[in-house]
């Protein structure tokens, strides 16, 4: 079974499409999408366990440059 989460992303003014493009290439991402409202980018993430999920979280997508905050929501039934 694995973890599924959606990433709310908040970007710097005009850098949310390139932050989206860049997100999209990261392994685990299932899809990301810029949006309107309070987040800039909802990314859906899948990794095999909670542990993996964290990594992939915080090694990857919150280190794409444009990030200004993140809100990691993981969903709870599948």
């Amino acid at each position: 079974m694995s973890v599924r989460a959606y990433v709310l992303v908040q970007t710097g003014v005009g850098q949310s499409a390139a932050v989206s493009e860049q997100i999209r290439r990261l392994e685990g991402v299932v899809v990301a999408r810029d949006v309107t409202g309070p987040y800039d980018v909802v990314v859906e993430v899948e990794a095999a366990t909670v542990d993996d999920l964290g990594r992939l979280v915080v090694a990857q997508v919150q280190t794409v440059p444009g990030i200004t905050r993140t809100v990691t929501c993981p969903v709870v039934n599948l």
